[in-house]
């Protein structure tokens, strides 16, 4: 789990490890935790996806990931041999295993998660399977397989993922990737669907030259009088 952080600013990354456009917000991901590194704190939470959510062919499959390359002008096409019709959209296992790593590797270690999206979506590697995740987990981290689907099959991973999953739907929210942003001050600003960088990074600094007046007012004048 993240550790504890006195940042005044966090943002909560809820992601689907299949999730196309979650593969997208990559970069800006990365960009924003190294824009502003040590001044906010950054997570990550699994939003599964709900099985009708999910492509019910690899044709469509491949329509969506048509429509999604040319809006983010990639070189590339994505690939949907992950796609299994005997699973009828239950691809919870991928992200269990995303989740096992949580208590496996250092906080704020994504290598999992990514070695998992882009082994399916760039290579077409059938994440669905349990073992299969695990071994590639495995093999980005040098874990042991078994020990990962082992944690992958356990209650308490099992039932974090779908804590996080209630809660990101408590948000009223259905799309991934969705970025939440909280202020010590209370303020908070959601994006879903966002995948580039240049929203996140204005709220951010909006957020933080909005904390730091706070902070300055109170070493001013203290707490607010009681009555």
């Amino acid at each position: 789990m993240p550790a504890a952080s006195t940042a005044p600013i966090t943002v909560t990354y809820y992601l689907e490890i299949l999730s196309s456009w979650c593969l997208w917000a990559q970069p800006a991901w990365e960009e924003v935790q190294e824009r502003f590194a040590g001044r906010v704190q950054f997570e990550w939470r699994i939003a599964l996806m709900s099985p009708e959510a999910f492509p019910t062919s690899r044709a469509q499959c491949d329509w969506f990931y048509q429509r999604s390359g040319l809006l983010v002008a990639s070189p590339f096409k994505l690939h949907s041999g992950w796609w299994e019709a005997e699973r009828a959209g239950h691809y919870e296992a991928p992200n269990w295993v995303a989740e096992a790593g949580r208590d496996l590797l250092p906080p704020g270690d994504e290598r999992i998660r990514l070695a998992l999206a882009r082994a399916a979506m760039l290579e077409g590697q059938k994440i669905g399977d349990l073992t299969t995740a695990a071994h590639i987990a495995a093999g980005a981290t040098g874990l042991d397989a078994d020990t990962l689907a082992t944690a992958a099959r356990s209650p308490a991973v099992q039932q974090r993922v779908a804590q996080s999953t209630a809660t990101f739907r408590a948000h009223q929210i259905d799309q991934r990737p969705t970025f939440i942003v909280e202020s010590s001050i209370g303020d908070k600003a959601v994006f879903a669907g966002l995948w580039q960088a240049a929203p996140l990074i204005a709220v951010l600094e909006q957020q933080l030259s909005d904390a730091a007046r706070y902070a300055s007012h109170a070493a001013h004048f203290g707490a607010p009088p009681v009555s």
